[in-house]
């Protein structure tokens, strides 16, 4: 029996540069970190030489070809395995739509419980790559890549997007108060709306790849995402939410899909009580809303914001882990 736990994200500026439609162009960048919410994928020897998948559904298959779970089906093939296996998954957040990064968490999750399982050691740089190529390539997902590489390296990081598809991963070097500061002044907020991450980023590469005006705008997020590393290498934390905010409002001009008056009315009500920043999580139109209040302002946000449910989070430094292996 072999168990992956892999971390969750949350991007804070750049997000939507890790398109291809853009930074194949121009290149891209997002800071993000993983937090301590994760993914954890159980894999076993099956008794016999069937399939058995468990996650929001239950499959029980005799071959691989089979599998509804595409990511599982792709995996699967790409590694070789051809039955005998069991597999299942829980997570410590809602898995879908929320823009936590949860189906790249999975897929990486996955890959490394699989490839412990065949007796291969992987690193954090393979991880990201095999689940980009799981996702992107194979299953065709018009997504991005900032999180096959946050969920495989974990930790508080500058993740730049190359025109030649590289992918370069630096650590946010800054003293641990300054880390614990934004830890505290987050908060996190549960919308309770879910929404296709890929329908809309699918729409996003469209508009990007051909409107100026757009690609103006994530030029805008990446200078952002430089000025937020080097504000905080400097320990100036006070700049984050401000960050936050502007990234925010560049981030809904791309489209008008990526908010909703609903979230608007949320977004704006937090910061009348107090809260300097903040945005949705992810593709946009739902999931997570997170918000930088300074702490003498958390009751007035909480209260403004009491229909939606609040989670705690702290960054996590560790990376996708294999934490049982018999």
């Amino acid at each position: 029996m072999i168990i992956s736990r892999t971390p969750l994200r949350m991007s804070f500026t750049g997000g939507g540069s890790d398109l291809p439609a853009f930074y194949q162009k121009y290149g891209g960048a997002v800071i993000s970190s993983a937090i301590d919410k994760y993914v954890y994928v159980n894999v076993n020897k099956k008794f016999d030489n069937g399939i058995r998948i468990s996650y929001s559904k239950t499959e029980e298959v005799k071959c691989v070809a089979d599998i509804e779970h595409r990511l599982v089906r792709a995996s699967l093939e790409y590694l070789g395995l051809k039955g005998g296996i069991e597999i299942t998954t829980i997570a410590d957040v809602p898995s879908k739509g929320t823009g936590l990064g949860s189906s790249s968490s999975f897929t990486v999750g996955l890959l490394h419980a699989l490839n412990a399982y065949l007796g291969r050691y992987v690193s954090s740089e393979q991880l990201g790559s095999q689940s980009c190529h799981i996702e992107i390539d194979r299953c065709k997902e018009p997504i991005g890549k900032q999180d096959q590489y946050a969920a495989a390296y974990g930790g508080f990081n500058l993740i730049e997007f190359n025109p030649d598809n590289s992918v370069v991963v630096s650590p946010i070097i800054c003293q641990r108060g300054t880390v614990t500061e934004i830890e505290h002044n987050l908060m996190v907020f549960y919308t309770g709306i879910t929404r296709s991450a890929s329908d809309l980023l699918a729409r996003q590469s469209v508009v990007v790849s051909l409107e100026e005006m757009k690609q103006k705008a994530l030029k805008r997020m990446v200078d952002l995402t430089y000025d937020l590393r080097r504000e905080l290498q400097n320990n100036n934390t006070h700049v984050f939410g401000e960050i936050l905010h502007e990234n925010w409002m560049l981030k809904k001009s791309l489209m008008n899909e990526i908010s909703s008056p609903e979230i608007d009315q949320w977004y704006d009500s937090a910061i009348r009580a107090g809260a300097i920043g903040g945005k949705i999580l992810g593709a946009g139109a739902g999931g997570f809303l997170i918000f930088y209040v300074p702490r003498k302002a958390h009751l007035a946000v909480r209260n403004v914001l009491a229909d939606l449910h609040q989670i705690n989070i702290k960054f996590e430094p560790l990376g996708s882990r294999i934490i049982f292996y018999h």
